[in-house]
C-alpha cells in the first residue's frame, strides 16, 4: 500500500519565519501539511476578451444598477494574464465572509446550522454571504421585465378545496403521505399510512402535476394515531414537528419505510444487502406516555414585526405561528425565557444552550436601520448579532460555546453547527468507531469534518504512529477544530472544498476514511476519487435517506458495498433521521 510521506505536522499553524523544508523526521503514512498552500488561484474562466462570467458587461437592452457588479476590466488593461485578472476580479466583486451557522450537519460539524426550529435537520452545502437588504420595493411577481420574468402557476387556484382521500405511504422529506384523488397525487401532512381523512387544499391549480394539503378530519384513523402534545401543531400551525399526531414508535416505524423505500429506489439494494436490521434505533432514556422528549439544543425563533413577540415559522410558508413554549426544546433553551419577551428591531432570535457546560448563547439578527435592544434574560448568556452582510459580531460574553462529547471539550464559534440532540454527537462517535475498528498507526482521512469530532476520536485510537488528515470548508469551523485538537500532534486540519482539496493532497491511499457530507451529499465525483484510495472501511455519516442511497450506488460504481447500515431517530417528532453506514471493498464484503 503507498501511501505519501512527507514529514508529520504538529497540527498547529506553522511559525512565522519557520523553513518549509526543514526535516521533521517523519515517518512512513503520516499526512503532512500538504504544499499547496502557497500556489497561486486558479485564474477564473476568461472569453476571448478577458472578461469572466462576473465582469462582463451588460448585453444591449439588459438592466441592471452598475452598483451592484463589479466593474469590467478588459485583457488589454491588465498586467501578468490571467493571474491579474483574476486577482482584480477578487478586488472588484469580492463577498463578505458568510457567518458559519444555520445549517449542515455531522456530529462533528461545523457545516451550516439547521435553520429555524421548523426544520429539524437541514444540511445545506456550503454556507453563502447574505446580500445586503435593501429597501427598495420589488416588483410584483407577474410582474415581466427584463430583469425578472416570473409566471404564475397555470391553472385554476384549488387552494381552499377539500377531498376525501384513502391516505397511502409515507413519502421522502415533509412529514408527508400520499393520496391520489380523480389520478392525481396529492401529498398530506398531518395523517398516517391507511387513513380515511378530509384532505385541504394548500397548494396546487388544476394544471399542476400534484397537489399539496392538510388532512383536516380523520374519517378513519390509524392505530399510532394520537392527539398531538404540542398546541401549536397542526393544520396551517407550526412547521417544525412533522409528527406530533403519532407515537413514538410510529414515527420509528415511518423512517424506517422511508430508509427502505430510497434505499431499494435509488440504490437497489434492499435492507438485508445493506446489512441493515430494518429498524431506526431510539436514542435517550425512556419517557412517560404522553410525554415530548425536550432534545432540541438549538432553537431559531422568528419575530413578529408587528408585536415583537417570537414564533415559528408555518410549514412552507413565511408566516408565524406565536408560541409561548416549544415542547421539543431543551431545557437549556427554555430557561432563558425568550419567548416570553419583547424583541422589537430584531427578525429572528437564534438560542443555543450547549452540553455539558453551562454556555448559553444567543445571536440576533436586527431589521434593517434597527437599533438592537438591550437584552435581559433570565439566565446568563453570551449576546451577538449578525449585520446586513452576514457578518458575526460579539455583543458581550463568548463569541463560542463548550460543547462536551467522546471525552473531549468543544469549542463551537460564531453559532456554527453542533449536533443539536444532546447524546448524537456519542451516538456517531460510537457507531463510527465501532464499525471502521480503527488500529494503532493507522491513516485515516476526516472529510466534511466541521469542528473534528470524528477526526479526534480516529487521532486517538490509532496513536502517534498513525495520521488523520481533516478537511473542511468553513473558515472559522477550522479554526475550531485546529484549536480543539492543538494537543493531538498527528491530526493535521486544511481549509477547503473536499472535492477541490482531495485530489491535490498527493495521497493515494489511507487505510479509512470518515465522510460526513451536507445534506445533497457527497457526489459521483467525491466517491469515484474516495473510491481509489483503496481504504479498508469508509464509514458515511448522513441526515438525508435520499443522499445516502445516491452515494451508496456511486460507491457501489466504484468496487464498494454498505456491510452495516444503522439508523438513528436523533430528531423525534420530527421527519429527520441520522444514518451510519459502514463500507468495505466489494471482494473483502461479507454476505449479508
Amino acid at each position: 500500500m503507498t501511501r505519501n510521506t512527507p514529514p508529520r505536522s504538529s497540527g498547529r499553524p506553522s511559525r512565522p519565519g519557520a523553513k518549509t523544508g526543514a526535516k521533521t523526521g517523519g515517518k512512513p503514512g503520516q499526512v503532512a501539511h500538504p504544499r499547496w498552500s502557497n500556489r497561486p488561484a486558479r485564474p477564473s474562466a476568461t472569453d476571448r476578451d478577458g472578461f469572466t462570467a462576473q465582469t462582463a458587461p451588460l448585453a444591449p437592452g439588459e438592466s441592471e444598477r452598475s452598483e451592484d457588479r463589479p466593474t469590467a476590466v478588459p485583457k488589454s488593461a491588465m498586467k501578468g494574464g490571467p493571474k491579474s485578472a483574476s486577482k482584480a476580479k477578487g478586488e472588484a466583486g469580492k463577498a463578505t465572509p458568510a457567518k458559519g451557522s444555520a445549517a449542515a450537519k455531522g456530529a462533528g460539524a461545523g457545516k451550516p446550522a439547521r435553520g429555524a426550529a421548523g426544520d429539524g435537520q437541514d444540511r445545506p452545502a456550503a454556507p453563502k454571504a447574505r446580500q445586503p437588504r435593501k429597501q427598495a420595493v420589488r416588483p410584483p411577481k407577474a410582474l415581466r421585465t427584463a430583469e425578472t420574468v416570473v409566471k404564475a402557476p397555470p391553472g385554476e387556484p384549488l387552494v381552499g378545496e377539500r377531498y376525501e382521500v384513502e391516505v397511502g405511504a409515507v413519502a421522502h422529506g415533509g412529514g408527508h403521505c400520499v393520496a391520489r384523488h380523480e389520478g392525481r397525487v396529492l401529498f398530506v401532512r398531518h395523517t398516517l399510512p391507511g387513513e380515511r381523512v378530509i384532505v385541504e387544499i394548500t397548494e396546487g391549480t388544476t394544471k399542476s402535476r400534484f397537489l399539496r394539503g392538510d388532512a383536516v378530519e380523520v374519517l378513519e384513523a390509524a392505530k399510532e394515531r394520537i392527539e398531538a402534545p404540542c398546541p401549536f401543531a397542526g393544520p396551517g400551525k407550526c412547521g417544525g414537528c412533522d409528527w406530533q399526531h403519532v407515537t413514538p414508535g410510529g414515527q420509528r416505524k415511518l423512517k424506517g419505510q422511508v430508509l427502505t423505500e430510497q434505499l431499494a429506489k435509488l440504490a437497489g439494494l434492499t435492507a438485508a444487502e445493506a446489512g441493515w436490521d430494518g429498524s431506526v434505533e431510539p436514542v435517550g432514556g425512556k419517557l412517560p406516555p404522553g410525554a415530548v422528549p425536550a432534545w432540541r439544543t438549538r432553537v431559531q425563533y422568528v419575530v413578529d414585526p408587528a408585536s415583537g413577540s417570537v414564533g415559528l415559522r408555518k410549514h412552507r410558508s413565511h408566516d408565524i405561528q406565536p408560541v409561548d413554549r416549544c415542547l421539543i426544546a431543551a431545557e437549556g433553551v427554555s430557561e432563558l425565557g425568550v419567548e416570553a419577551r419583547s424583541w422589537p428591531g430584531v427578525e429572528s432570535v437564534d438560542v443555543i444552550a450547549a452540553t455539558g457546560s453551562s454556555d448559553r448563547q444567543v445571536v440576533l439578527v436586527p431589521e434593517v436601520g434597527a437599533q438592537l435592544p438591550i437584552v435581559e434574560l433570565d439566565r446568563p448568556v453570551s449576546i451577538s448579532r449578525i449585520d446586513d452582510h452576514d457578518n458575526f459580531h460579539r455583543v458581550h460574553g463568548r463569541t463560542f460555546v463548550r460543547e462536551v462529547a467522546a471525552g473531549r471539550t468543544w469549542r463551537v464559534s460564531n453559532g456554527g453547527f453542533w449536533q443539536i440532540h444532546p447524546e448524537a454527537p456519542d451516538t456517531l462517535v460510537s457507531a463510527v468507531l465501532e464499525g471502521l475498528d480503527p488500529q494503532w498507526g493507522e491513516s485515516a482521512l476526516d472529510l466534511y469534518c466541521g469542528v473534528g469530532l470524528f477526526a479526534g476520536a480516529l487521532a486517538e485510537r490509532v496513536g502517534d504512529d498513525g495520521a488523520v488528515l481533516g478537511i473542511e470548508s468553513g473558515k472559522q469551523a477550522v479554526l475550531d477544530a485546529r484549536h480543539n485538537l492543538a494537543a493531538l500532534e498527528n491530526v493535521r486540519i486544511e481549509c477547503d472544498k473536499v472535492e477541490t482539496l482531495l485530489p491535490r493532497t498527493g495521497i493515494t491511499s489511507t487505510d479509512l476514511i470518515v465522510l460526513d457530507p451536507p445534506r445533497a451529499g457527497a457526489g459521483r465525483e467525491t466517491i469515484a476519487h474516495l473510491s481509489g484510495l483503496e481504504a479498508r472501511r469508509i464509514a458515511y455519516v448522513a441526515c438525508d435517506p435520499a443522499a445516502l442511497a445516491r452515494d451508496l450506488a456511486y460507491f457501489r460504481e466504484g468496487g464498494y458495498r454498505p456491510v452495516s447500515l444503522r439508523a438513528f431517530d436523533l430528531f423525534p417528532m420530527t421527519h429527520h433521521f441520522e444514518c451510519v453506514a459502514i463500507l468495505e471493498p466489494a471482494q473483502g464484503a461479507r454476505t449479508a
